[in-house]
């Protein structure tokens, strides 16, 4: 058994990688800050910055509310409206089967690491978990990679959006910038990338006893 989790300590380290990595990915998906946009005219924004993100449009205004007062706007997306990029649509779906198929890599490490720290030495099944599992999370880390550089090529070239008058947004920026959930994103791609090949480095030690209950 000792040679068994000697053997399993790069893929301990993989799923604390993983963990964090889809936990990050979570947070990412979750915020609002993918692009931070700076408009001219604050009459509305009052702030001058409105944050975009693949799920609502956000701003901080001081219009109709109490003076000494301010107040975080928001209005959420729907799957109909049509003025919304195919960059920010991509973000929506790959970020929602990241967050699945990054719980399926944990299962199936976690079910992995059961089995070698109970002494269950059947090396098909711990070999394929590990295997399994570090194929989900290198198809996480692409589904995250994709959304999070499409999005910042459009931050670094200036994209606009063609907001409806209901948002109170304008079509363009003066200038936008990325926001949070952009380096979030990187750092959980690296870290589902780190988990994914560490996973797939598993190799079984073989001894006498293990040879026969292969």
């Amino acid at each position: 058994m000792s040679s068994l989790v000697s053997s399993s300590h790069l893929q301990l380290a993989a799923f604390a990688l993983g963990m964090v990595g889809w936990i990050l990915c979570t947070v990412s998906m979750g915020s609002v800050e993918w692009r931070v946009w700076h408009v001219d005219n604050t009459t509305i924004i009052s702030s001058g910055i409105a944050w975009v993100g693949i799920w609502k449009v956000c701003f901080i205004s001081y219009f109709q509310v109490s003076p000494g007062y301010k107040e975080q706007f928001c209005h959420k997306f729907s799957g109909y409206d049509s003025f919304i990029p195919a960059e920010i649509y991509a973000a929506q779906g790959l970020l929602l089967i990241a967050m699945f198929t990054g719980l399926l890599g944990l299962t199936a490490t976690i079910f992995a690491l059961r089995n070698v720290y109970m002494g269950i030495t059947h090396k098909t099944f711990i070999t394929h978990f590990f295997l399994v599992g570090g194929c989900f999370y290198i198809f996480t880390g692409l589904c995250v990679l994709i959304p999070v550089s499409w999005n910042f090529y459009s931050v670094t070239h200036n994209q606009s959006i063609a907001f409806p008058p209901s948002y109170y947004m304008p079509s363009s920026p003066v200038a936008q910038e990325a926001g949070a959930a952009i380096p979030v994103g990187i750092v959980a791609v690296i870290l589902l990338l780190l988990s994914g090949i560490f996973s797939l480095l598993y190799r079984f030690p073989v001894t006498t006893n293990t040879i026969m209950k292969c």
